[in-house]
């Protein structure tokens, strides 16, 4: 695992980041640097944008409230964002935002909330979710930020990624699946680009699991003997993915 600097506070920033051109912050994020953690004019963070890199920046106070950050010079390059897709039911928000910030720290790409017939919450906050995005790239010194994708119906879902013919596999995690051991499964797929479907915490019907279990390009996994509550099952599935086919190796 690379070696990130982890003792200087880490700050996304939308702007573009150019050597000597100072980038205003956001009031919030002026009153958390100032007033929270006290730093001064002078003192240095990390910032990023996920387009350009990282980069040591400067404090530029402007008055008692207007921070202006100065990049200096570029601590990493810019990475590309991991080709994993997260697909998931929305839960409800508290254990929506574990979920999301766990995705990202576990190597997920691209978030895609996907409404199924026993998906606990119809509304997704989007923003919030992509809140959560940034504050987990922001502790954990990711610099590609994952995409946010729009909600959709699984059943549009399957149609549209049969239409794409991209290869891509899609990994569901089948709590019906007889075998509780995934790495049989798993070690059987070709190499390429990959996808991880969870189910809501009521679990897929029985039309859904059909409908899945019928698409060519979806392989079924369990997740072991245990009933694992949904944010929980995303972590487990994850790691399992990116330890025996991902990045980990």
């Amino acid at each position: 695992m690379p070696r990130y600097e982890f003792r200087m506070q880490r700050l996304f920033l939308p702007a573009d980041l150019r050597a000597g051109e100072p980038v205003s912050t956001d009031r919030a994020q002026a009153n958390y640097l100032l007033n929270v953690l006290r730093l001064k004019d002078g003192d240095q963070v990390l910032v990023f944008n996920g387009r350009d890199g990282e980069w040591r920046a400067a404090l530029s106070v402007e008055g008692r409230k207007q921070l202006s950050l100065v990049p200096v010079d570029q601590t990493r390059p810019q990475t590309p964002v991991p080709d994993l897709h997260y697909l998931f039911a929305p839960i409800k928000h508290a254990r929506l935002d574990y979920m999301v910030q766990k995705a990202v720290e576990m190597g997920a790409g691209t978030l895609r909330p996907v409404v199924t017939r026993h998906t606990q919450s119809s509304r997704v906050n989007l923003e919030r979710m992509r809140s959560n995005v940034i504050e987990a790239c922001e502790q954990c010194g990711v610099i590609a930020v994952p995409e946010v994708c729009e909600p959709e119906p699984l059943a549009r879902v399957l149609e549209r990624w049969a239409e794409a013919g991209d290869g891509r596999r899609l990994v569901f995690c089948d709590e019906g699946e007889e075998s509780q051991n995934p790495l049989p499964a798993l070690k059987n797929l070709a190499p390429g680009p990959l996808a991880v479907l969870i189910g809501p915490e009521g679990g897929f019907s029985e039309e859904e699991r059909a409908m899945l279990r019928a698409s060519d390009f979806v392989t079924p996994v369990p997740l072991g003997p245990r009933v694992l509550r949904a944010d929980t099952a995303a972590v487990a599935a994850l790691a399992v993915i990116q330890a025996l086919i991902g990045d980990w190796h």
